[in-house]
């Protein structure tokens, strides 16, 4: 399971689970993720979360930006079109910061620091 951690001044504000299928983000209602934030598009940006094609039980996590009037950025990065995103990458859509974590790419992480180690 992955999850998107909203962070004011460093600190936890919101926590969003990000599960398989599409989460929208935006200032609209209807968003699964609603920001309500006039620097932030009414669909602002999507989620997508798909199987990795080799191994089904693991997920890759992809953000996409929905012509944004203000952007979003990954690791400080604008994107255009599609990003992966990875552990531990700093998400910005508008002015507001998110963290995203993937737990199972977290524990992959582990596994082959410890296979290099042998």
């Amino acid at each position: 399971m992955a999850q998107l951690i909203q962070l004011i001044d460093d600190v936890v504000a919101n926590t969003f689970d990000v599960s398989p299928g599409r989460i929208h983000l935006g200032r609209h209602p209807e968003n699964e993720i609603r920001l309500d934030d006039a620097a932030v598009s009414a669909r602002h940006a999507v989620i997508v979360a798909e199987a990795n094609e080799h191994f089904s039980q693991f997920y890759e996590y992809y953000l996409e930006d929905l012509n944004s009037t203000n952007g979003t950025f990954v690791n400080d990065r604008k994107i255009n079109g599609r990003q992966r995103l990875h552990h531990n990458d700093v998400v910005r859509i508008a002015w507001n910061q998110f963290k995203f974590v993937d737990h199972q790419e977290q524990n992959l992480e582990r596994t082959v620091h410890m296979l290099a180690d042998i």
